[in-house]
Formats: C-alpha cells, structure tokens, sequence
C-alpha cells in the first residue's frame, strides 16, 4: 500500500491526488497546505467576479473528499515546520505543488515606493488572503498605472473600475468591498511594454472591460499601429488575431464621456516610478518601437503617467523550499519527468508538479498533463519506493512535529462560518479574511 503525500492544494496538488487513487487502488494521498483552506490559486488567485471559474471548486472537492484522500491544512512544510527530509520519512513518496509565491521584479528605481504594490498582493487582498498586511491600496488614488498585458492585469484593472453593486454579490472579503466601494479611482492605464499582437491576456479577458457598466476604454490607433501585426493581423494566430480586432473597435470608437476610463497603452517601458510627498507619483515610461526580431528597443523619449496607485503584473516566481534542490534561473525545482533531481542524480521518492515544475505557464487545465505525467513517473517508482517503512498513520508523527492540522471537518467548519458572516451581511458567502478567524472558525468543528 502506497503512502503519498501532495504538498499544496491547488489544482496541481489535487490532480496529482486525482491522478494516484485513479491509477493505484491502495494508495493513500494525504494532501497537505500551509492554509487552513484547500483549493490554492483557485481560492486565492481567480477574481472574485470570475465565477465560473470558480465553481472549478466543485471538481477539487470531489476529489479531497475520495475515501483515500485526506487533507491536511495549516501544516508548514520547510523552514518553520515539518522538514522536507522528515516528511520523506512518513511517506513512500512526497509530491510538491508548492506554485510560484511571489512575484517578478521591475528592477527600476521607485518600485518599492507606498503606493506601489504587486498586483499579485492586491489580488491577495480582494481574495482574502490571510498573509496580507496591506489595506491602503486605493486609499486617496483618482488614477492607477497596471503594468503588465496579461489576464492578471486585465483581472486588477476590472476590479478597480467595477462598480460596488457587481462586487457585494461576491465572496469578496467585506473590508476590500468597503474600500473599493468608497475608491475614487476614475482612470486605470494599463501599459504593456510591446505591441498589442504580443499581449499576454485572452479575447474573453479583454472584451469583459469593454462590457462595465459605467466605464469606457480608450485606445490610440496611432499607438496600435507601431505594431506591424496590428496593420495586417491576418497572420496570427487565433487568440492574437481576435485581441486585436477588438482593440481595433475600440480604436475607432468616440469617446463616451463615461465616469471611469480604462487606457490601454502599448510599447512603453517603465524605467522609474516617480515619488510625490513620498509615494508614487507618477510612472515615467520609455517609447519602445519593435526591433524586427519580436523584442523592442527603446527611443530615448520619455512620457511620465500620473498615478497614485501602481500595480506591477509582470509575472510569477517560484521560490525555494528548504530542502529541495532549487534553480535560482528558472524558479524551479530541478527535475526529470517531475522526478526531483539533486546534484545531476534522481532523487528517490521526491517529485514535482506544477508551476514550481514547469514555470508559471499554462491555464488551469494544464495542470492536469503535468500532473499526471510526475504521478506515472512515482508509478514506475512505486515497486521500489514501498519496501521502505512508514508509519501506519503520519498523522500522529506531523502533530508530535508540532503541526496542528485543519482536517476536512475544519475546513466545512470555515465554509460555514463563511456563508454564516455573509448572511449577516446580507450577502452571500463572505471570506474570512486574517489567520485568527479562520483558525478560530476550524477549531468550531470540534466543538
């Protein structure tokens, strides 16, 4: 009988969960998270708006709630918790799925101005996420600089212009609902340092700006047209080919005179965020033009933004996890067919999937191949990794480590202490937002 345990919860974590008790009869996953609650990016990374994406929940669930799988959140795996060696001796094999936890540097002067966040922990915020400590994010900004042209900056810039009444109907915690609801943000620009035929967001992203009540997007045609594909789209491919015909709608369309504004802005580079009474300011940006080879160069003219509020949406990172191997290029673990690798040599019953596999790349549905392709490699293994002893149950050795797991009893006890604050809201399910009240609502399930 194969013990496993899955690092991380997210869509990755419970594939590979999904993907082991679908292909071996008796095997046993126990799925471990750092968070009381399950379902990771899913929880904590889709728009609160975005709920269909979120019912992607539902399928999780099923199968955290299989007879052979069990989770087990709130346990800290590394520095501050149970030792990645340790947990390699509870199991016959562990499977990370730790994802990328933070996010990709500028590099420019100014970045680390108040005022000027990751749009990785503004998305935090509005998801109620409980390691957040910031809560200033739109406090006294009329207009905000997002920089960056893929689906999360299209997420962040939707949030900052959608009205109150579309966000309370969500799970949105209640204190980013009240500070967005009292925001004067009336213009977000939305810059993206090359052309629109290499923007990073889908069709379906992009159309959902154009379709908020109250809020109009604006485009410069003669922006657009630096880009040689943005001229003659005929050559690219789908999703690039349809992103650009709605620019070019929007391009030649008046302006309505509507109270909020999206800009959408292209081949401009930040070099520097520009400080004011000692927050961001403005962002000053470089003109870009292509370079012929699918970069861009720049012109030596300069345009500064007003901003109050600066978000930076230019990709994840993973980080490391003490005691894994850890490859500071790529953000990755060292890997074979998702078998860890450690000093050139495969490391027996240690694996990963997911983004700290392959990099922060893919769609959700990704995951699954991924996934699936490490659980066949831990398959191969399997003959030889369960000759190894293991405790009958690691549960009680986690707990003599120290962890206090939140089991799946817990985590109904915060779904329902959720729904419960929400209806005193008079709303639906509301997030909890900070540690103490997810731990004190996990704790009700024994009580």
């Amino acid at each position: 009988m194969l013990r496993v345990a899955v690092v991380g919860s997210g869509p990755s974590g419970v594939y590979s969960a999904q993907t082991l008790v679908q292909q071996d009869p008796t095997a046993l996953v126990d799925v471990l998270d750092r968070l009381p609650c399950p379902y990771g990016l899913v929880r904590y990374g889709v728009a609160p708006d975005h709920e269909k994406i979120k019912s992607l929940q539902d399928t999780l669930r099923t199968v955290l709630e299989h007879e052979r799988v069990r989770f087990l959140g709130g346990v800290q795996v590394g520095a501050g918790g149970v030792p990645a060696a340790r947990l390699r001796e509870l199991y016959h094999a562990v499977v990370y799925c730790v994802g990328a936890a933070t996010d990709r540097h500028l590099g420019i002067p100014g970045e680390d101005l108040p005022g000027s966040f990751s749009a990785t922990e503004f998305v935090s915020w509005y998801s109620a996420h409980p390691d957040v400590t910031a809560d200033d994010f739109v406090l006294g900004a009329r207009s905000a600089v997002v920089i960056g042209v893929g689906n999360v900056a299209v997420d962040v810039t939707r949030i900052l212009v959608r009205g109150a009444a579309e966000l309370s109907s969500t799970d949105m915690p209640q204190a980013a609902l009240t500070a967005l609801t009292a925001s004067r943000v009336s213009t977000v620009h939305m810059v993206g340092r090359r052309g629109p035929s290499q923007a990073r967001f889908t069709t379906k992203e992009l159309r959902e700006l154009g379709a908020l009540p109250g809020a109009e997007v604006r485009v410069d045609a003669a922006e657009l047209a630096l880009d040689p594909a943005y001229v003659d789209p005929s050559a690219l491919p789908a999703v690039p080919r349809r992103n650009v015909e709605v620019l070019r709608g929007w391009a030649a369309g008046p302006p309505q005179g509507l109270p909020r504004a999206i800009r959408l802005r292209f081949f401009l580079r930040p070099v520097e965020v520009l400080a004011d009474g000692g927050r961001v300011g403005a962002v000053r940006f470089e003109r870009t033009v292509p370079d012929g080879r699918g970069g861009v160069t720049g012109t030596g003219r300069y345009e500064d933004v007003e901003a109050r509020l600066v978000l930076r949406s230019v990709g994840y990172r993973g980080v490391p996890l003490e005691g894994l191997p850890f490859d500071p290029a790529t953000g990755t673990v060292p890997h074979l067919a998702g078998r860890v690798v450690r000093g050139g040599v495969v490391a027996p019953g240690e694996y990963v999937a997911g983004w700290i596999k392959r990099g922060p790349t893919g769609v959700i549905g990704t995951n699954r191949p991924c996934a699936k392709e490490t659980v066949l490699s831990l398959l191969e293994d399997a003959a030889v990794l369960v000759r190894k002893d293991v405790p009958a149950d690691p549960l009680t050795a986690l707990r003599a480590e120290g962890a206090e797991p939140v089991e799946w009893s817990g985590w109904r006890a915060i779904e329902r202490a959720e729904a419960a604050l929400g209806a005193s809201l008079g709303r639906g399910v509301v997030k909890l937002p900070d540690w103490d009240s997810l731990r004190a609502a996990a704790r009700g399930a024994a009580s």
